[in-house]
């Protein structure tokens, strides 16, 4: 459903709230080698993140990735919506350029009803929450080590 570079920014986005919470600005090769990306995609999703104003990026000694304000929470929703746009709430899974309520594919009716839960999941869940349960060890994000 989403695309891999949404992958990649939702589990980057989540290694730097971890980092952070312990003090660290971690740059994008860091970032790259532990959430197990491409690193020239990485930088360019990290851009894009930055670009959207979901993060915030420093340069030179001390610099990296950071959330400006780390108490506010960015849900996966935000995230979503920034890399894939906001028509990907709006397309049909299938693809089929003129699925909507007035005409329908096939499967439309039953979809919608995933897709609506789908979405209040994003809205709901948080970059945060899910660092808070990968460091209370009771979910992991790929191979993802939380150094305490």
């Amino acid at each position: 459903m989403i695309s891999k570079g949404t992958e990649y920014a939702i589990r980057a986005l989540v290694y730097i709230d971890i980092q952070n919470k312990q003090g660290q600005r971690p740059g994008f090769r860091e970032i790259s080698r532990e959430i197990e990306s491409p690193q020239q995609f990485t930088a360019k999703i990290l851009q894009t993140l930055t670009r959207h104003g979901l993060i915030n990026s420093m340069k030179g000694r001390g610099g990296g990735f950071f959330f400006n304000d780390p108490d506010k929470e960015l849900t996966l929703y935000e995230v979503v919506k920034a890399l894939e746009g906001e028509q990907f709430f709006d397309k049909c899974i299938f693809g089929f350029k003129n699925c909507d309520h007035e005409n329908p594919c096939p499967l439309h009716d039953d979809f919608v009803k995933i897709w609506e839960n789908f979405k209040d999941l994003l809205k709901r869940e948080t970059i945060q929450s899910m660092a808070e349960k990968i460091e209370k060890k009771e979910a992991v994000l790929n191979r993802l080590k939380i150094n305490k």
